[in-house]
């Protein structure tokens, strides 16, 4: 399993969530627990590939430190890693295509709206990877699974302002939120995964942060989490649909919690495609 990790990508934010710096400690977890992942340099996204999702003043106003990053500060080691993150995505999202399933250990894309960051999130990765491989004719249709607790709003605007139909976009924060749905939910992935069928590429946010004990989140278990993963994982290659996958959400203060369901995400879908 191809997996595209730098150390650029890792930054001190001095936020709450840990998003920025928790490449590196998802990726030491993950070495020791399994140790044939291959890992994979990341290149780093262009300032013209980042302008594909996002209003060039923005992008150059973030990466000069004149406009506050999703974390609203503006530190220079946030900016810097920035089109790393982005980078491990498409690295990810190339090699899916090729390989069947790729992971880029990142967080930060989803509230990335076209002229605006915020929720810890500065640019939207995922909508940077769809249109510089929409732009190579790598793909024609693209689908974005959102399960990170929270509503993808900057996936949602971008599509909006870009009118991008070609893109199939599914944030379960929309609809899914309470414990009483979990069983339900889970019944219902083979029929989300329908959506997908016809998408030349599925990106994957496997958010941590709808864990019971998250405190922003707060509606499924550790194994239900694993049960989702699985699902999405196994219906994924029996459609025959390539999938990369990162990391999205996870805020719980003892983040061995979070690294543990970002481990068991990693299980499953090594148990789908090894």
């Amino acid at each position: 399993m191809k997996v595209f990790y730098s150390p650029e990508m890792v930054a001190d934010a001095q936020s709450f969530s840990p998003s920025a710096r928790k490449p590196r400690e998802v990726m030491g977890s993950w070495q020791r627990r399994f140790p044939l992942i291959e890992v994979i340099p990341v290149l780093p996204v262009t300032v013209e590939e980042l302008c594909l999702a996002h209003d060039p003043d923005h992008v150059r106003g973030v990466l000069s430190l004149r406009r506050a990053n999703g974390f609203g500060n503006h530190l220079a080691q946030v900016a810097a890693s920035l089109p790393w993150t982005s980078g491990a995505m498409l690295g990810a999202a190339r090699a899916a295509l090729v390989d069947g399933c790729a992971v880029a250990p990142v967080a930060g894309f989803h509230h990335a709206c076209f002229a605006d960051g915020g929720g810890y999130c500065t640019f939207n990765g995922l909508m940077v990877a769809a249109l510089v491989l929409r732009r190579e004719r790598q793909l024609l249709r693209v689908g974005i699974l959102d399960c990170d607790q929270h509503y993808g709003n900057g996936t949602t605007d971008i599509i909006r302002e870009l009118r991008l139909d070609w893109v199939e976009h599914y944030s379960a924060g929309a609809w899914w939120e309470q414990p009483a749905q979990a069983e339900r939910f889970l019944a219902e992935i083979p029929g989300i995964m329908q959506r997908f069928a016809a998408c030349d590429l599925l990106l994957y946010q496997a958010g941590a942060d709808p864990h019971v004990d998250d405190p922003l989140g707060g509606w499924l278990t550790t194994q239900q989490l694993r049960e989702r993963d699985r699902g999405v994982f196994q219906t994924a290659r029996s459609l025959g649909v390539p999938i990369a996958w990162n990391l999205a959400g996870g805020y719980q203060a003892n983040l061995r919690k979070v690294l543990d369901i970002h481990d068991n995400t990693m299980l499953e879908c090594l148990c789908a495609y090894a």
